[in-house]
């Protein structure tokens, strides 16, 4: 009886909570707010061009930017210069949370589906867009709860109450 309690309070803490328990938060040089996430994705802000050769010995296969080009310090061409030289794809897929483009959210949704594009790293400046795009491709995609993909975008980085309005508003206008 006690150890039948026990395994479903167990049980019930894995349901629970894996979202954010599957994040692993690590350390790459050049890379700031680094996040494993699952077997196919990590997630981080800022990433300098010089890491994609170490992002490619990590096994990614292509990277995603989200990104404006006009954000300080993001050089998207020395990024894709650097991404195609270590042999990986390189997707600018630009989201501004100041005026948010539902097609910019459809490229991202298709592009990360992509098989050929696994495993992926994706990036922004601070990880909050990461967090967000994220959160709609668990909850589209991969058919997780809001309340699941919420926990883990925000472990991954989305603190942004805009990013958060815009997410949730997607995620219920396409659900």
């Amino acid at each position: 009886m006690i150890l039948r309690a026990f395994f479903t309070f167990a049980l019930a803490a894995v349901v629970a909570f894996p979202a954010a328990a599957q994040v692993r938060k690590a350390e790459l040089a050049g890379v700031r707010n680094y996040s494993k996430v699952d077997a196919t994705v990590g997630c981080a802000g800022a990433t300098d061009p010089s890491a994609m050769k170490a992002l490619k010995a990590e096994g990614y296969v292509s990277v995603i930017n989200l990104r404006l080009a006009t954000e300080q310090g993001a050089d998207v061409e020395a990024g894709r210069a650097a991404a195609q030289t270590a042999g990986l794809k390189y997707f600018h897929l630009p989201f501004n949370t100041a005026m948010p483009d539902a097609a910019a959210v459809s490229s991202f949704l298709a592009t990360v589906a992509d098989t050929k594009n696994q495993p992926v790293f994706v990036h922004c400046g601070s990880v909050n867009r990461v967090g967000g795009m994220w959160m709609i491709k668990r909850v589209l995609q991969d058919k997780w709860s809001v309340e699941q993909a919420r926990t883990e975008a925000e472990a991954i980085g989305l603190r942004d109450p805009a990013m958060i309005a815009f997410v949730t508003d997607y995620i219920n206008t396409r659900k």
